[in-house]
Parts: structure tokens; sequence; C-alpha cells
């Protein structure tokens, strides 16, 4: 071989075609059987444990810190994980089943990794003990109907108009009850229900979330958050003399520049007298007095453009008293669009009245001593799309309220869809968990063994919210299953809060019934799939890395 390099052995196949055997194989590295098993419950056992601290009311929050060194504080679970740099092959599968849960519900994405790691933590003990793999998968199968059945029976249907939506408000609680913003949950719970409400088809009961836009500005109190019928641009008037408010507004919404047109090619261009160049102003400024001309005859009273225009446009626009705004982002000038009912017009030929926005108030807010400007267009004719303006001391804060709201606004949409709401606190899991117990003792096939280990698995819930509440993990869960066992009470739950009631409807902590059941079903899925892996086949450092 060249160089000296044994690159590999010179073989020849039935056609005397010859080929070089790679000596690479040998550096892969392969897992069989159960230490595959071992390999794979192991890293997401780890990625479950990372999280599991941050459930419930008294969850601690993760500071996540990222490649280039921007800095995330955070008590979501999906967003601890996707933000997490994670490596190995398995523990991939429960950052997707979070962004899965996330995508699908909104809420509740730390709780079905924990859910997910407890079940192959269970697993584990019964594959050492020899059952096979597709053998405990099957009795995941069996035990989760079994739960999703007990939590559809114990769930109360509730009537969401009733007491000024009141059911709505104390879900989104509690989402909002384990966040940063714990301490204004009721306000922000209100915001999220007034948000969602506005936006929501009634014909479908179904939530459009682009049309709730949640901006934040960093500086004033968390109880600064305000909800806006209307939409807020972070954009200012661009002339400083122009008025700050203007009412009744028919404003022009354009994605065509504010300057003459440039050739496509390149172009130079020789100016050898005086006259040349009056000729070529004067030439520029018709283009600005015909582009003006077109906005003044469509009644149109303030121009809201997608580009930029130079300081003769600007000035020119000042001097006929036509307010205008400049630099509106393309999704920003379609809320707009769709909350003002206008037209978004590319060439100004095109302007006419049909095509412009009503409005009854565009305003320019201002913030604290910094002259951080804001704009507020208000009474939109087509009043489909609101704003959240979201207040806080610094950029994390405003972030992870950013992130709260939308976590409460999920859970808002999902009570409008199905009304029923079961209980929080790992009442729920407890109440799955004593049904499948009951339910194995009837099963006399092998299954019965991996029916009672979902059952344990499920009790890893109520324990971790015990144990992040500082309160003793077995003693309590031990105490709260005998409770709803004695009371025939599938309500009875932790008292995180040490409220003094472990009834969570007295307490009004409960979630929509269709999260918890989609947790159960993606959790058990993800697990089967992860128990039918019985070889991984792998270069060698990735494993050691593993």
């Amino acid at each position: 071989m060249a160089g000296g390099m044994n690159l590999g052995q010179l073989a020849v196949d039935e056609y005397g075609n010859p080929f070089i055997i790679m000596e690479e194989q040998s550096k892969k590295k392969r897992l069989r059987g159960v230490e595959a098993h071992k390999a794979n419950i192991l890293a997401a056992k780890a990625i479950a444990e990372t999280i599991r601290s941050s459930m419930g009311p008294n969850g601690m929050d993760k500071m996540v810190v990222g490649p280039d060194g921007d800095v995330i504080v955070t008590n979501d679970g999906a967003t601890i994980l996707e933000k997490m740099d994670v490596q190995h092959h398995i523990a991939k599968l429960l950052v997707d089943l979070s962004k899965s849960q996330d995508h699908e519900i909104g809420d509740g994405t730390t709780g079905v990794v924990v859910m997910a790691g407890s079940l192959l933590e269970q697993a584990m003990d019964l594959i050492q003990k020899g059952m096979h793999p597709l053998r405990i998968a099957h009795g995941y199968e069996e035990a989760c109907e079994v739960a999703v059945r007990r939590i559809e029976e114990i769930a109360r249907k509730v009537d969401i108009h009733a007491e000024d939506r009141a059911a709505l408000r104390k879900a989104a609680s509690t989402a909002l009850g384990s966040k940063v913003v714990s301490s204004r949950k009721d306000q922000l719970a209100k915001i999220s229900v007034d948000a969602v409400l506005s936006v929501a088809a009634t014909d479908r009961f179904d939530v459009n979330f682009d049309l709730i836009k949640v901006e934040g500005k960093v500086g004033g109190k968390l109880e600064d958050t305000c909800l806006i019928r209307g939409i807020i641009v972070d954009k200012d008037f661009s002339h400083p003399q122009m008025p700050k408010v203007v009412k009744d507004v028919k404003m022009a919404i354009l994605t065509c520049p504010f300057e003459p047109p440039k050739p496509k090619t390149k172009h130079k261009l020789d100016i050898r007298s005086a006259e040349d160049y009056k000729k070529l102003y004067e030439n520029e400024q018709q283009y600005f007095r015909t582009q003006i001309k077109a906005i003044q005859d469509s009644g149109a009273n303030l121009t809201i453009c997608q580009w930029g225009f130079d300081d003769e446009a600007n000035h020119l626009l000042y001097q006929h008293k036509m307010p205008a705004v400049r630099w509106v982002g393309g999704v920003e000038l379609e809320l707009i669009a769709i909350a003002t009912g206008g037209r978004i017009v590319p060439r100004f030929e095109e302007l006419t009245a049909e095509k412009l926005g009503k409005a009854g108030c565009v305003r320019e807010i201002t913030f604290g001593t910094t002259k951080d400007t804001m704009l507020v267009i208000e009474d939109c004719a087509n009043s489909k799309a609101v704003t959240v303006l979201v207040r806080g001391g610094n950029q994390m804060v405003v972030d992870e309220a950013k992130r709260c709201l939308h976590d409460a606004n999920c859970c808002v949409r999902n009570l409008l869809r199905d009304p029923r709401v079961v209980p929080g606190g790992g009442a729920s899991e407890m109440a799955a968990s004593i049904a499948i117990q009951q339910a194995s003792d009837k099963t006399d096939s092998l299954e019965q063994y991996s029916m009672r280990a979902f059952a344990n698995a499920l009790n890893v819930i109520p324990m971790a919210l015990a144990e992040n509440s500082g309160l003793s993990s077995i003693g309590e869960m031990a105490a709260m299953k005998a409770k709803q066992v004695s009371d025939s009470n599938p309500w009875i739950g932790i008292d995180c809060l040490q409220v003094g009631t472990s009834d969570m409807w007295e307490q009004n902590v409960y979630e929509a019934c269709v999260s918890k059941v989609n947790q159960l079903r993606l959790a058990t899925q993800v697990v089967k799939m992860i128990l039918k892996i019985d070889d991984v086949i792998t270069s060698e450092d990735v494993i050691e890395e593993g």
C-alpha cells in the first residue's frame, strides 16, 4: 500500500472484480441484548432525572448556557430539553417526545418525560429478571388503556362560561403556578383567557395563535403586563414632528419602497451641467409627488411601509401632513392587514379606497426615561388580533413570561375544545395507578407483572411533586393513596402549597383531560419503541461519550 498505510485487505467478488475490505469495521462497537437495553434506559433516565426537579409549583428553574454564551433561565420542560446539547441517540427521542407534547397540547412537557423515564426504569428491573421486552411493552399498552379509561371516568365537565369564565382562569392559573411568574398568576391567567377568547373561532372552538402577538419590553414590573385589543408595533412615526395620535385611521399598507425606481442592471449617470442636475432633481421630486398624490387620492391618512425611505421622502410626507411608519416587518404587516381589514398593496398604482385598513386610533407610547417608543393600533375594524405586552425587570424574565403565557394560552385552548378537567397534584396518576393494580390482579398472563410495573411508574409524579415541595416523598404518596381508596375520592392529591386540604377540586388545581391522556399515550409509545431496540451499532467513540 502507498506510503506504508494499511488501508485494508484486497478481495475479489464472484465476478472477479477486486474490492478492498476496510479495517474501519473493527472500530465499530456493538451493544446487544440486555447491554443495549441497559445503555438506552440509562441514557433516557439521565434526561428524565435532569428535569424531574423542575416539576410542580415548587419546582426549581434551570439555567442553560448556549454555545455562543446566551443564557436561558426556564422551568419549561420542552425549552430545557430543546436547548440542551443532547448527543445520545435515545436521549434525543425523549427530547422529541417533549416537543410533540408541546406542539400538540402546549403544557405537561416535563411530566411526560419524567413519566417515560420512570416507565423505562421499571422495565429495566423486569428485563433483569428475564422477562422479554416485547411482553413488557404489550403489558404497558394494556395498562395505558386502563389508565386512560380511568382518567376519563374521573374527569369532570366544567361550564367554561360560568362565573365570568372562572374555570378557564383556574386552569390557566394551574399552568402558570409552576413558573417564575406564579406570584402574578391570577393577573396573567385573566390576560390569557381574555386573549384566547378574543381570537377564538366560536363555530369550531379553535384558536389561531398567530393572532395573539406576545410582545416583550424590558423595564417596568411584571404587574405592568397588559392586554391590548389591537396591535403593538415596535416602531415610531418616521418624522419626530408628525402627530403622536391619529384618530379615525384609514391606513395604506405598502410593500413598495418610497423612492424612485432603480434599474436592475449596473448604471452610471454623467451630469455635465447645472440644468441636467435640476432636471434630475425635478424628475425625482415628481416621483415622490406622484406617490404621495396616489396615497392622498385613496383617502388614506396614515402610511405603513415595509421598506425604509430617505429624508427627502420623509420631509415631503411631513409637509403633506401624512404620518408614516417605516421598516415594519412582514409578519407584523400581515397582522395589521388582518386586524384592520386592509389589503397589502405592492404598487402605488393599485392603491384604492377599498384596500385601506381602518382603525379607531393609532398612538405612539413611550416607556420610562429612555424614550423607548412603540405604536399601538387600537379599535381595529376586524379586531381579531390582540397583543399581550409583557414587561419585566430583565430580558430573561420577559422571555420566560412569554413562554409561560404560551403554556397558559394552550391550556385555555384545550378546555375550549374539550371542557373536561382532571385533577392535578398527582391525583390523576394515583387514581390510574390504583385502577391498573386492580386490573393486573385479574390478568392471568405474564403481562400482569408489566402492568404492575406501569402502576408503580405512575407513582413517580406524586413523589416528585412532594419531593420538590420539601415533603417526604414516599410518606406523602402513601398517605394520599390510602386517602383516595378510603374516601373513594380520586381528586385527592399532594398538597404542595400546604393549603390544608388535599382535595384538588377545592384547591382549584386541575388541567385539561386531553393533556393527561396525551401524556400517557405518548410516553407509552416512546417507551415501547425504546424497548424494541436490542442492537445498537455505532462508532466506538459515540458509545463511550454516551
